[in-house]
């Protein structure tokens, strides 16, 4: 039967990390077949195009999160049906200030008095800077959608760098006790290290996110004017792994993370900077009967 090596993204958030290497450790270890984590290759739109090919290119996208990747979901899963997936854990999703800054900072309707937005003004230009997330997220385009909905685009604007970049920078404003606001999610090992507190936002009502990711002019065509839903979190495969390495194939339909688990993971490798296949190894070897449930 064939056993062909199975390629696996290299998506530049911790928990996506952690996740690729357990999945690699899993393949190479009681599988016995061959993993490659890919390096750089992150972007969904891409990898897709890779999987739906089922030429081994790319085969596993390991942290699908729905709804931030609707648009290839329903292109490649829904229509086309060349991309397969496991049961998704949960996630939050939310807009953090930290705890210093709450008093003063608690919801999003506190974001449209000028001077709140002046407190994050740091290069003078009039407008609050915020960070919406890494340029290769999917969820970096939401909260810049939330921005100009809830009509904070006149007083404030997005900085979009690297989540690296942004760590630095929230260990940095934190030390200093100053202002920073920003997009992130749980589970993520900067809620362990850091106090942070998620903005207040009106409930999620029919209607309150109408979000067209995939058109030229998104930002204007796109409403978001309420909490983010719980986000679900998905390992994607190519269907190809079926006949090109079944063994793999029925492995990641099956596998099924648990979200505490994985902050664990994170918290080991984003905040001790332990080695991320080190740490997927000694989690399977201490945990066996959850990998046999996975593999059986």
């Amino acid at each position: 039967m064939a056993q062909e090596k199975v390629t696996i993204s290299d998506l530049n958030w911790t928990g996506a990390k952690a996740i690729a290497h357990v999945i690699k450790a899993v393949i190479e270890g009681p599988l016995d077949s061959e993993a490659e984590i890919i390096p750089g290759l992150s972007d969904f739109a891409i990898i897709a195009e890779g999987m739906d090919k089922g030429d081994g290119s790319i085969d596993v996208f390991t942290d699908s999160w729905l709804p931030n990747h609707q648009d290839i979901w329903d292109k490649f899963i829904v229509e086309s049906r060349t991309i397969a997936h496991n049961e998704p854990y949960r996630a939050t999703q939310a807009t953090f200030v930290p705890a210093y800054m709450a008093d003063r900072v608690k919801s999003f309707d506190d974001l449209a008095k000028p001077e709140i937005a002046a407190l994050f003004d740091k290069d003078g230009n009039g407008k609050g800077e915020y960070w919406p997330g890494d340029a290769n997220w999917g969820s970096t385009k939401l909260l810049q959608i939330k921005f100009e909905s809830y009509g904070l685009s006149e007083l404030w604007e997005p900085e979009i760098y690297s989540d690296a970049t942004f760590k630095a920078q929230l260990k940095a404003a934190i030390a200093a006790e100053e202002p920073i606001l920003f997009y992130y999610w749980t589970p993520e090992w900067i809620h362990a290290a850091y106090d942070l507190v998620a903005l207040e936002e009106p409930d999620r009502t029919e209607g309150c996110e109408d979000l067209k990711l995939d058109q030229e002019d998104w930002l204007e065509a796109s409403t978001f004017t309420c909490k983010y839903d719980d986000a679900r979190a998905y390992v994607a495969y190519s269907k190809s792994l079926e006949e090109r390495n079944p063994a793999v194939a029925n492995f990641l339909s099956q596998i099924k993370l648990d979200p505490d688990v994985v902050n664990e993971w994170i918290l080991k490798i984003g905040r001790d900077n332990e080695d991320p296949q080190d740490v997927a190894e000694a989690w399977i070897e201490g945990n066996p009967d959850t990998v046999n449930e996975w593999i059986r």
